[in-house]
């Protein structure tokens, strides 16, 4: 093996297929290596909830693609790639517990997901499945089902969620992919609080099962390249998915656009949720000038988000509810005590207030899409404020205000925009602060570009110079 251990942790996946077809390393010692760093890290950061690592059928899988390099029929950019799939990503024989032990007993899966699929097929190397928390409902990783998942920068700090391990997978260096999903930031905020870049694409543009309105399958990593080509080979339509899109032309990474042409759209107060704290307002509003600087018109856009929070998370503690019921006395009792209650808050739900608030899920799709149609790009925080205890279920810790910090990430799922995180800047205390650029549907590429454009052009305080390696630091 040529390259160093340490190299191999950030490899893009173009470093990857670079190595493989010049046969100075091979997918079998890659996989060698990610199972000896995640033996070293999981027991600190405990982002993976079932490991295929050491799997025959993994092993077998990595021999197999080292013969195709070997023969030069490689199936492509992810062949031999390490990378990692979300806890609730359906895998046919296994039991999908969406992060909570009151799931434990239900039947395995029957059926594969889509994304499972179609990723097998690229013959990329699974390394597991990363943890979530309770039912997928939490921007944390506490979970009753494995232990609590920590932020990859410190072990005390919170990794959001509810792609939870993904987020801490991408700034460790499990892979250089890590897909995710996200029904109200879900993914932009694991890879905002980390540190690490995320996109959630157009609603439908990869197939998800089970669908649901407004849930995204995202990805994760250090790099959008790395995005930009995973995205290449997941996009297109699926039976298993109704909402899934016609398969797009390709090229997520070929945009050629003018900055002195774009109009954006700078979004600092959401009208809804938590405050902006100053830190995070700072970090956002420097990003937007970099941009002005450099050509583009940047305006400001007025709140549009209004009290769509309360009344989604309305509609979303009813349909919880209904399945909070169903469960067996035994499957209640091993739930965390902050879901519970956030469901039984369903019980108090009329007919009437549940339609409302599904009724919202549009509504406030229409008044995003309306509030953003005259502008290119639209520029806000992820979140309002930096990670928080890792030990806490939300940001707010408070079941009554749950939601309070998906403002500025709820619209783009509700409207199907495709919107990124980006690291832009470090708090005082040193958290990782995510900048969100949101487009228009169905301009991933644009979304892409823009990213990587930030990140040519940002101050040298926001360029994240050394991923954090906690596990190696002795403990105090």
């Amino acid at each position: 093996m040529t390259a160093s251990l340490s190299d191999i942790d950030d490899f893009s996946i173009e470093d990857f297929t670079k190595a493989y077809g010049e046969g100075t390393l091979s997918p079998v010692e890659v996989l060698a290596h990610k199972s000896a760093l995640m033996d070293q890290a999981e027991p600190v950061l405990h982002a993976m909830a079932k490991r295929y690592d050491r799997q025959e059928s993994t092993i077998e899988a990595a021999k197999a693609s080292e013969e195709r390099w070997r023969r030069g029929e490689a199936l492509g950019a992810l062949d031999g790639v390490p990378l990692t799939i979300k806890e609730n990503v359906n895998v046919v024989g296994e039991v999908t517990t969406w992060g909570s032990k009151s799931f434990a007993d239900s039947e395995p899966a029957t059926l594969n997901s889509p994304v499972y699929d179609l990723l097998n097929a690229t013959g990329c190397i699974t390394l597991g499945k990363t943890a979530m928390p309770e039912w997928g409902m939490l921007s944390s990783g506490v979970s009753t089902d494995h232990p609590t998942t920590c932020n990859a920068w410190n072990a005390d700090w919170n990794p959001g969620g509810s792609s939870a391990g993904a987020g801490t997978a991408s700034a460790a260096g499990y892979s250089p992919v890590n897909f995710g999903s996200d029904i109200g930031g879900s993914v932009r905020l694991p890879a905002s609080w980390n540190g690490a870049v995320g996109l959630k694409p157009t609603f439908g543009r990869i197939p998800v099962d089970p669908p649901y309105y407004g849930r995204s399958i995202g990805i994760m990593g250090r790099r959008f390249d790395d995005i930009g080509t995973t995205l290449n080979l997941t996009s297109q339509p699926d039976w298993r998915d109704p909402y899934s899109l016609p398969t797009a032309a390709q090229g997520w990474l070929d945009t050629q656009r003018q900055l002195k042409d774009i109009r954006i759209g700078l979004l600092l107060d959401a009208g809804a949720g938590a405050p902006v704290t100053p830190e995070v307002r700072q970090a956002v509003s420097n990003a937007a000038a970099l941009f002005e600087q450099a050509g583009a018109h940047v305006e400001i856009l007025e709140p549009f988000v209004g009290d769509s929070i309360d009344l989604i998370d309305m509609f979303w503690r009813a349909v919880h509810y209904k399945d909070y019921v169903s469960l067996p006395e035994s499957g209640k009792a091993v739930m965390l005590p902050f879901i519970s209650e956030w469901c039984l808050a369903g019980s108090a739900i009329t007919s009437a207030e549940a339609v409302r608030g599904s009724d919202e899920q549009l509504a406030l799709a229409k008044r995003t899409l309306t509030a953003t149609k005259d502008v290119d790009f639209i520029l806000s925080p992820v979140s309002p404020d930096v990670t928080y205890p890792i030990d806490w279920p939300m940001p707010s810790n408070d079941v009554e205000h749950a939601m309070s910090h998906i403002a500025f990430c709820l619209p783009y799922n509700m409207s199907g925009q495709p919107a990124a995180s980006v690291n832009c800047g470090f708090s005082s205390d040193g958290k990782p602060i995510g900048l969100q650029i949101a487009g228009q549907r169905f301009d991933e590429a644009g979304v892409i570009w823009m990213s990587k454009l930030y990140e040519d052009i940002k101050p040298a305080e926001a360029v994240v110079t050394s991923w954090p390696r906690i596990w190696e630091k002795p403990s105090a």
